[in-house]
């Protein structure tokens, strides 16, 4: 996983955004999919940052961001491939609003994004119910 300052060329803001690699964060960034949690504008290039150096000691980030990622879905059901007809539906009223998670391609989420249903990467995999052991 690799933290990103991003600031809007429009609005100014500055804002951290997870990616899981560059090249991630390049396709994304290529598809419209990043955009600034301010004014929703995908014209936001990378910020200049300071490098952050772990102290000895600290925490793992990477099991802090688990956790919190496990913490927010709790509540959430998993729809798996079914996501973006799931997010579609509830999104036109056709079925009711819930927090849900699943699976969907780069090109469906910016489909999303592009139709206004409100979606948002996951900063980590997450294992399917039926694959747990």
């Amino acid at each position: 996983m690799i933290v990103f300052d991003l600031q809007c060329r429009d609005g100014g803001e500055t804002f951290e955004a997870w990616f899981r690699s560059s090249a991630d964060y390049d396709e994304q960034s290529e598809g419209g999919l990043v955009q600034c949690p301010a004014c929703g504008s995908a014209n936001i290039g990378k910020a200049p940052m300071a490098p952050s150096v772990p102290r000895k000691g600290s925490a793992n980030p990477l099991a802090k961001l688990a956790a919190m990622q496990a913490e927010l879905l709790k509540n959430s059901r998993w729809v798996g491939d079914e996501f973006t007809d799931t997010a579609r539906a509830m999104h036109s009223g056709e079925i009711e609003p819930a927090q849900v998670h699943g699976n969907a391609s780069i090109e469906q989420a910016k489909s999303l994004v592009e139709d206004g249903v409100p979606v948002a990467p996951l900063p980590l995999p997450v294992t399917p119910p039926n694959q747990l052991n």
